[in-house]
């Protein structure tokens, strides 16, 4: 079985090669053609391409203050276990229930073995503990499934988890996290444990995936779409990510450059890939490839080459030094490697330990005689540690900046370059720490790139790569191009409403979603008629006000000029008290409820969501408290480290009420990663909705139209709604929000439209009217969005409900909305009665409102 080279990789023309090497050397952008031509240079052109590709990382070394410096982490390697449920042909990692019963050894390390081991470490001057282990083997081995649930956990992931915490509790290291593919909630319970996290992508070949015989066959978890998902999410979340390609696993050139180039468009997209390592394969006694050829070196150091010309030049590329001879890593630096990786002084390579590490002091010699200086790192790399809370979760920052240099983000050392060894502190900061910054008069500024030129100052880390976003918004503004419809579908489709307006087909509501003329009148004037059949003329409101607690924020919504980063000038934090004090306030202004969220907030204590809910509670004990959107409540169970339905079973404890079903956007994911970097996907947030119904927490529904989404996308997503609310009952209205582009740097970027029109303000209120029909009754319209005239037309096209008077409203004026910020009750009534139409205060549930407007209060 012969990998090096693949038989179905022909060598290039000469022409190819030159053309390829010519336009590396003026910094062109290469295509998976040409990075495939140069994966086969040889002789003379591999040593013009290596040259290049050093040249590259040299001038970026210079770039950032550190040139002729190599970087590598002093680690222990953490095998929590050697379990796994895939199958590689190449792994000798991985074992059997069996064999470590045999050898007397546990399904996975126990607790203390893993602080005893690291420990260890942090005595030898250790700073990284990686931890190593297999894919959710509880998923195949009910051996390993026992022993998690003997000791009170419920997956690998959660002890990895709480693992992660003790050794930073009890030694000092920081933890690097490698347990394979993990889901957006799962990365998003991790981050706050870990500075950064791994998985090798190892190759987008899929073909070595689902091909009998092949090395990844077998192996769930090695599907390519799989793991660029990870990837991808990671990048959502902002985690510091190492991954990398493996050479001679059977891929060809093609393949090969087709993974490097997958990584070099999420490095570009997210930033959030600190190093690539170019692996090359060694072949194993005992293993389906044992037979196989070890990756040729030229092929080897040509990957390597190619891997730094088509990667943002800010990526480390890092190859293995153990995997080759002591004289051949020189060579790999030659090729343009910066990083050498992990290296111990304690443990070996578990993945490969027929390979031991190559001595510090040899390797430190033999690269001062090249001119390099070998200088230690950290687990998360030094952009990384300087960048804050965009990258490094607040609860392990500390324990990293006890071992970072402050001036250049690497590791610390001590006096006459003494090894620092690391100290234990605790992981979860106090929660008086939560202090109000105090900040209410906020304005934004933002430039025709979409950077907020005078508060946001983090604004490429927040919002991400904008010609990647205009790309992928130009692809769905051409596929929203619709036909148009021709009078009689229109027609056909209305008629159909009027018999049966929950049971039409997507094509009858698409038809109905981009009427025009005399055929959206008419569908409004439907939609008029099955709301004055379902809830009658009244038009109803509530009495609220409105909390933004937070607006410090790291989620990355690129339609929010709200959020800001910690130390802005426009970044604010209001105390629970503070927030008890505006919630009594409402209550001697006649208001039943209050609606608090806030910021994605990274320095809010894991008590903080219950802290504002028990301390509005204990001052107003009547207010309703409508609080945390789906997004909210996803950080607030991931960082508490519980399941979402023991998170908000104890909100509800606590005092909770109801929740406000927004952050839901478009339920799309392909239009939700253009609206925002991080935000939880659709899937999620229809998890934590359902859950939240079944706890006895009712919430509102939203949509936010008006951006990058189609008619189609409508259709879509109140079609999820009403599923979700014929399985648990648990919505209490619908609320369309048009999208205000005013300030939104969507809009300023160039990847969006101007909000919705007139026209598919009525369409979307209308369309909801019919399709939720014998589901939710009510559809609530924003006047804040769309002001009095707007109002008033969405009323005449079924709305019924006038929101609440809201008292102080952050989020849209933020963004740009024109409408004011709170009504008086007689204001919002007026919107009603001027169109002829009674009007009644209703509380947060639409049952009548339990106390009268104005009450006068005693204190």
């Amino acid at each position: 079985m012969d990998h090096a080279p693949n038989p179905a990789d022909p060598r290039p023309a000469a022409s190819a090669m030159r053309r390829a090497l010519r336009r590396a050397s003026d910094g062109l952008t290469l295509d998976v053609t040409e990075a495939a031509v140069l994966l086969a240079a040889r002789g003379e052109d591999l040593a013009r391409l290596t040259s290049l590709a050093a040249g590259r990382r040299d001038a970026r070394l210079v770039d950032e203050g550190r040139p002729g410096v190599v970087t590598y982490s002093r680690k222990v390697f953490v095998p929590l276990t050697r379990l796994c449920r895939d199958r590689c042909h190449y792994c000798t990692f991985v074992t059997v229930p069996g064999k470590l019963r045999a050898a007397g050894e546990g399904m996975f390390l126990d607790p203390d073995e893993v602080i005893d081991l690291c420990r260890r470490g942090a005595e030898a001057g250790c700073k990284e503990a990686l931890f190593t282990l297999g894919d959710r083997p509880e998923d195949r081995w009910p051996q390993a499934r026992e022993w998690l649930e003997s000791r009170g956990f419920s997956s690998t992931l959660d002890y990895v988890r709480a693992m992660a915490i003790r050794v930073l509790e009890e030694t000092g290291l920081l933890p690097h996290l490698n347990p394979g593919v993990m889901s957006w909630s799962e990365l998003s319970t991790l981050k706050p444990v870990a500075p950064s996290m791994g998985m090798m992508l190892e190759t987008t070949a899929t073909r070595l995936f689902t091909t009998p015989g092949e090395c990844h066959h077998g192996s769930p978890d090695k599907d390519p779409a799989v793991r660029l998902r990870t990837l991808t999410d990671a990048g959502r979340l902002a985690v510091p990510f190492t991954t990398g390609i493996l050479v001679g696993i059977g891929e060809n050139r093609t393949e090969r450059a087709e993974s490097l180039l997958a990584l070099a468009g999420l490095a570009r997209e997210f930033g959030h890939l600190q190093e690539v390592i170019v692996q090359n394969f060694r072949a194993k006694p005992d293993t389906a490839m044992r037979a196989a050829d070890d990756a040729d070196t030229d092929e080897f150091l040509a990957a390597i080459a190619v891997a730094r010309l088509v990667l943002d030049p800010r990526v480390a590329v890092q190859a293995p030094p153990n995997l080759v001879d002591r004289d051949d890593v020189l060579a790999l630096i030659d090729a343009g490697v910066d990083d050498l990786g992990g290296i111990s002084p304690l443990t070996p390579d578990h993945v490969n330990p027929e390979r031991p590490w190559p001595h510090l002091d040899e390797l430190t010699a033999d690269l001062a005689a090249r001119g390099w200086t070998l200088t230690e790192r950290l687990t998360a790399h030094p952009r990384y540690v300087g960048a804050g809370d965009a990258w490094i979760d607040p609860r392990v920052a500390g324990h990293v900046r006890a071992l970072a240099d402050p001036s250049s983000g690497l590791a610390v050392v001590g006096d006459d370059d003494e090894v620092v060894q690391p100290q234990g502190r605790p992981w979860q900061e106090p929660d008086d720490d939560w202090d109000s910054s105090g900040r209410t008069d906020l304005h934004t500024a933002i430039d025709s790139e979409g950077r907020n030129t005078d508060t946001r100052s983090d604004i490429g880390e927040a919002f991400g790569n904008w010609d990647v976003i205009r790309a992928r918004a130009a692809e769905l503004g051409a596929a929203a191009l619709v036909p148009e419809r021709a009078d009689a579908e229109v027609v056909a489709a209305l008629r159909a409403a009027e018999a049966d307006p929950a049971g039409l087909t997507d094509e009858h509501y698409l038809a109905l979603a981009t009427a025009t003329g005399d055929g959206l009148a008419a569908l409004a004037g439907l939609a008029d008629r099955i709301r004055a059949d379902v809830v009658g003329d009244t038009v109803t409101y509530v009495v609220n006000r409105n909390i933004n607690f937070s607006n410090i924020c790291y989620t990355g919504c690129r339609f929010c000029a709200f959020a800001q980063r910690k130390g802005d000038a426009d970044a604010f934090s209001l105390s629970a008290a503070e927030v008890a004090d505006r919630a009594y306030e409402a209550y001697v202004s006649g208001a039943s409820e209050v609606c608090m969220q806030g910021g994605i907030d990274p320095d809010l204590p894991v008590s903080g969501y219950a802290d504002l809910v028990r301390a509005v509670k204990e001052r107003v004990p009547s207010m309703h408290v409508h609080a945390f959107s789906p997004m909210e409540i996803s950080n607030g169970a991931s960082r508490s480290g519980v399941g979402v339905r023991e998170w908000l079973t104890e909100l509800r404890a606590a005092g909770l009420d109801t929740i406000p079903g927004t952050a839901a956007e478009i339920l799309d994911d392909e239009v939700r990663w253009v609206l925002t970097k991080g935000k939880l996907p659709a899937s999620e947030w229809i998890d934590i909705v359902t859950t939240a119904h079944e706890v006895g927490l009712r919430s509102s529904s939203t949509m936010m139209y008006g951006h990058v989404d189609t008619p189609r996308h409508w259709v879509a997503h109140l079609r999820t709604l009403r599923g979700i609310q014929e399985r648990t009952g648990g919505f209490t209205e619908f609320v369309p929000l048009p999208f205000v582009h005013r300030s939104a740097p969507l809009y300023l970027a160039g990847a969006s439209r101007p909000g919705p029109t007139r026209e598919e303000n009525v369409a979307v209120h209308a369309l909801a009217r019919i399709m939720l029909h014998g589901a939710i009754d009510h559809v609530q319209t924003s006047w804040v969005k769309l002001g009095v005239a707007g109002t008033r037309t969405m009323l005449r096209s079924g709305a019924d409900d006038l929101g609440g008077t809201l008292m102080e409203e952050t989020i849209s004026r933020m963004a740009g909305a024109e409408n004011g910020s709170a009504k008086t009750p007689e204001e919002i009534e007026e919107i009603a009665t001027g169109i002829g139409r009674p009007v009644r205060r209703r509380d947060t549930v639409y049952g009548p409102a339990h106390r009268p407007v104005g009450v006068t209060v005693v204190t």
